[in-house]
């Protein structure tokens, strides 16, 4: 599914139009965003946590030239962590 479909799939499950749907998507998309960058985490309790991960420096190859070693510095990556009811839900 992608953006369009779920926006039409949320217009449709409520009494929204596509356009306000949109909006609020886009919404919800902005604010996890910035609480992410701000090093919080947003909790949806039964559905999931969206939240980041700190991922250590690690040395790894290069694909076009396996015996070149290269440095991956540490970075941060965005994860969902899935919740306890949507789990249950999808193995149903």
């Amino acid at each position: 599914m992608n953006k369009a479909e779920l926006v039409a799939k949320m217009a449709e499950k409520s009494n929204l139009t596509k356009k306000e749907s949109e909006l609020s998507l886009n919404a919800f998309m902005k604010v996890v965003e910035e609480t992410l960058v701000a090093g919080e985490k947003v909790q949806l309790v039964g559905f999931g946590t969206f939240e980041t991960r700190q991922r250590a420096a690690r040395s790894g190859r290069n694909p076009r030239k396996p015996e070149e070693v290269i440095e991956i510095p540490a970075s941060k990556a965005p994860v969902f962590k899935a919740g306890k009811g949507l789990k249950e839900l999808v193995n149903k």
